[in-house]
C-alpha cells in the first residue's frame, strides 16, 4: 500500500504549496540526523514526501494514483543529508529533481546558509553596480538605426594601477590570510549544526595577494570615478521603450571583481507625419472629393523621402493604400513592414453657387 504523504508532512489534501513547504522545514529541522534526539527515518520520509507534494505536476499524479502511486511510476526514494546539503548548496543531489514550482532548496534554506544569490561574480567577489540611461531618438533615428554618444560618470578600472590597487613599482605578495586562495572558510552556527562554507578573504577581497604598497591614485582598491565618454549603436528597428545591454560598461567592481553592465532605454519623439504600429507604419492623406471620384497621383513623405502615389479612382475615406517593404527594417532580420496610407477626403465647408448647381446635377444623375 502507498504511502500517506500528506500525513506524513501532517498537512491536509488541500493544504496550500506555501503550507507544505512550512510543514516540511519544520520537520527537517526538528529529524535533522546530526542534531540531538533527531530521526534519519523520519527526516528521509518528510524529504521524500516533500519532492511529491513540493511539486504540482507530481502532486496530481499522486492524487490521482493514490494507494497505486508508487506502482504507476512513483517519486519515493528520499535522500541522504549529503545529498540534500548538495542540493541545498545548488550542486545538485543524485537523480531528484529540486525545483519545486518555483520553491527550490537554495530558495528555502539559501538565507540560512548563506547560499543565496547576490551581486557577486565568480569567486564571490562583488560584481560592479549597473548602470541605466535613457536615450531620446528620433523617428527615423530609431527606424535605421544610429550611433549615440554617451558621456558618464561612473567608476572605472584605475589606469595608473590597472586595478590590481598597487602603486606602480611596488610587488604584489601572496595574502597570508587564505595562503593565495582568495576564500576562508567561515563556521556559522544554524539550526541545522554548524555550517562550513567558503567566503571571500577580508584582507585581499578575493584576490589572493596583496600590494606592498597601495596605488596612491586610488587608494588601492583599483577603481577611480571619473567620466567616461563611448559610442553605442543603437540598433535599427528599435522600438519605444526597447532596452540595449552592454555587458561590462557598468560601473568597475573593486579588488578586480566582475563589472556592472549598462543598460540603455530607448525614447522615440513622436513625429507629426509617422506613426508606428510595431514593424508598419501610417500616415494619412488628405485629397479632394474630385481626386477621390477620378483618381489622381499625390507626392507623400515616407521614411525614405517623397514619393508619388496612385490614387485609384471612387476610393473611399478610411481606405488604406499600402507600400510594401517602406516601413521600419527588422530589428533581427532582414527585410521591413510596410507603409500605409490612410485616405482623408477633404469636404469643403463652404462652396459658391455654381459649384454648388453643379453637385446638385451630379447628385441627380447618381
Amino acid at each position: 500500500m502507498g504511502k500517506d504523504y500528506y500525513k506524513i508532512l501532517g498537512v491536509n489534501k488541500n493544504a496550500s504549496q506555501d503550507e507544505i513547504r512550512k510543514a516540511f522545514q519544520k520537520m527537517a529541522h526538528q529529524y535533522h540526523p546530526d542534531k540531538q534526539g533527531g530521526d534519519e527515518v523520519k527526516f528521509k520520509e518528510a524529504n521524500e514526501a516533500y519532492q511529491v507534494l513540493g511539486n504540482e505536476q507530481k502532486r496530481k499524479q499522486y492524487d490521482q494514483f493514490g494507494a497505486d502511486f508508487e506502482q504507476q511510476g512513483g517519486f519515493g526514494g528520499g535522500m541522504g543529508w549529503e545529498d540534500f546539503m548538495r542540493a541545498a548548496r545548488g550542486q545538485g543531489g543524485g537523480d531528484f529533481n529540486f525545483n519545486f514550482g518555483g520553491n527550490d532548496f537554495g530558495d528555502i534554506f539559501g538565507d540560512l546558509f548563506g547560499f543565496g544569490s547576490g551581486s557577486r561574480g565568480r569567486g564571490g567577489r562583488a560584481r560592479g553596480r549597473d548602470i541605466e540611461v535613457d536615450v531620446e531618438l528620433d523617428f527615423k533615428e530609431a527606424a535605421f538605426g544610429i550611433e549615440k554618444e554617451l558621456n558618464l560618470r561612473k567608476k572605472t578600472v584605475c589606469d595608473v594601477c590597472n586595478g590590481n590597487g598597487a602603486e606602480p613599482g611596488s610587488k604584489l605578495e601572496k595574502c597570508a590570510t587564505c595562503g593565495g586562495h582568495g576564500q576562508v572558510l567561515h563556521n556559522q552556527r544554524t539550526i541545522f549544526g554548524t555550517i562550513q562554507q567558503a567566503v571571500v578573504c577580508p584582507d585581499c577581497h578575493g584576490q589572493g595577494q596583496k600590494p606592498n604598497t597601495k596605488c596612491k591614485h586610488c587608494g588601492g582598491d583599483g577603481v577611480v570615478t571619473k567620466n567616461n565618454v563611448f559610442k553605442v549603436k543603437i540598433p535599427a528597428g528599435i522600438n519605444d521603450g526597447e532596452s540595449i545591454r552592454l555587458t561590462g560598461y557598468g560601473e568597475a567592481s573593486p579588488y578586480g571583481g566582475v563589472s556592472g553592465d549598462l543598460y540603455v532605454h530607448s525614447h522615440i519623439k513622436k513625429n507629426k507625419y509617422f506613426s508606428r504600429d510595431g514593424y508598419d507604419i501610417l500616415t494619412d492623406c488628405e485629397i479632394s472629393f474630385p481626386q477621390a471620384v477620378l483618381g489622381d497621383k499625390v507626392e507623400i513623405e515616407t521614411l525614405d523621402g517623397m514619393e508619388k502615389i496612385m490614387i485609384p479612382e471612387g476610393v473611399e475615406s478610411g481606405q488604406m493604400i499600402r507600400l510594401k517593404a517602406k516601413g521600419i527594417p527588422y530589428l533581427r532580420q532582414k527585410g521591413r513592414g510596410d507603409h500605409y496610407v490612410k485616405i482623408k477626403i477633404r469636404v469643403p465647408k463652404h462652396i459658391n453657387r455654381d459649384l454648388k448647381k453643379k453637385l446638385e446635377d451630379l447628385k441627380n444623375e447618381l
